[in-house]
């Protein structure tokens, strides 16, 4: 992404994200198709929640969202610049990172119990539906159900990636089908599935683009129902992803998405890796649980085989945000932290310890460590 021009405010920045050859793991999972990462996390507020948009009035209007975090980001950044004050509601579920983003930016942020049943009144959306009544021009924006959510991608998201493909196709000497050929998301919303969906199927871009959507152990939104069946109960950490009830800006319209893949926390997390140690990306679980929706897919259905061989196919995933939101979760520590020791590692701690033991190196109580491990003193 490059702007080439001096921007009004931060809000020019908002998408034109890069798309991603994923050459590494491709090679490591013996895949001949174009494996292409839609990284949104050098979006200007860090995640594809950046693009969502509504009607507001200048001076009156009190921005109150029920979030996971990532659009109350967005959101939180533009009532900085705008003027808006903002409230977000979300879960105690959700990084402290995230709330400290949005108090950062001076946004409010109320925190609603974990584990509610979907009907509870403590729920994220009925306390934030309380505050909008009590509050004189609060306003909901309400990515759940506002047609702003996936219009936003399918007039700005899926655009960016056709025109990336269509780019690419005349100025690279990778084969290329030239069109946007398999679309996977991790969903949470459903408005990037939505609206990618439309703009590919509708809008005539490529009518057999197969829209794929992954669902995450333990959320009811996949179909037919009965792949949530086994199930049902199961707690996740991946954050922004998965609900109990279908929110409306998910299609249900038939055709428009192909194909539900469920997956867990050990699946995303596992995929994850690969996208930090491979490619270098240090992106957040949910774009770990697309990667390893797409790798599902193309390893273990017949149609996603001949896909993976097929050189020239463009299969794109959604990286929706970074790890900034993360980094200080039990899990995300795990992953960094608890990583096997590697022959580099061995091999500087090795080196090391022999240097303490040289005469008039040592010093008392001062010691050295090699990926948080003591090697000398």
């Amino acid at each position: 992404m490059a702007h080439r021009t001096i921007l009004s405010t931060a809000l020019d920045a908002v998408g034109e994200t890069p798309l991603i050859h994923l050459d590494r793991i491709a090679e490591y999972e013996g895949l001949k198709c174009n494996l292409l990462g839609k990284l949104e996390s050098v979006s200007v507020a860090g995640s594809v929640k950046d693009r969502e948009d509504g009607l507001l009035v200048p001076g009156q209007s009190v921005i109150i969202e029920p979030t996971s975090g990532n659009l109350g980001i967005a959101l939180a950044m533009a009532g900085a610049i705008k003027g808006y004050p903002v409230v977000i509601v979300m879960s105690q579920k959700m990084s402290m990172e995230k709330e400290i983003a949005l108090r950062t930016l001076g946004a409010e942020v109320v925190r609603t119990p974990i584990g509610l049943s979907s009907d509870s009144l403590l729920g994220h959306i009925p306390v934030s539906e309380r505050l909008q009544r009590d509050i004189p021009g609060g306003v909901i924006l309400d990515q759940y159900s506002n047609p702003h959510n996936p219009l936003s991608h399918e007039l700005g998201t899926a655009a960016e990636i056709i025109d990336a493909i269509k780019t690419s196709a005349t100025s690279s000497p990778r084969p290329s089908s030239g069109k946007l050929d398999v679309f996977l998301a991790s969903t949470g919303t459903g408005g990037t599935l939505t609206g990618i969906a439309h703009a590919t199927k509708k809008r005539g871009h490529n009518p057999a683009c197969k829209v794929i959507g992954v669902d995450v152990k333990g959320s009811l939104l996949a179909l037919p129902t009965e792949l949530n069946t086994p199930h049902v109960g199961t707690r996740w950490l991946v954050e922004g992803i998965g609900y109990d009830v279908v929110p409306e800006s998910l299609t249900r319209e038939p055709g428009m998405i192909d194909l539900w893949i469920k997956t867990g926390d050990d699946d995303a997390f596992g995929a994850l890796k690969l996208l930090h140690r491979r490619e270098g990306l240090l992106v957040g679980g949910s774009s770990g649980s697309a990667l390893a929706g797409a790798l599902k897919w193309l390893k273990e259905t017949e149609d996603g085989r001949q896909t993976a061989q097929a050189e020239g196919a463009n299969v794109v995933i959604m990286l929706p945000d970074g790890i900034r939101n993360y980094i200080g979760k039990e899990w995300f520590r795990d992953l960094a932290l608890g990583s096997e020791t590697t022959e580099m590692a061995g091999r500087v701690a090795d080196i090391l310890r022999d240097y303490v033991g040289e005469p008039g190196v040592a010093e008392l109580d001062k010691t050295i460590l090699v990926n948080g491990g003591l090697v000398g003193s």
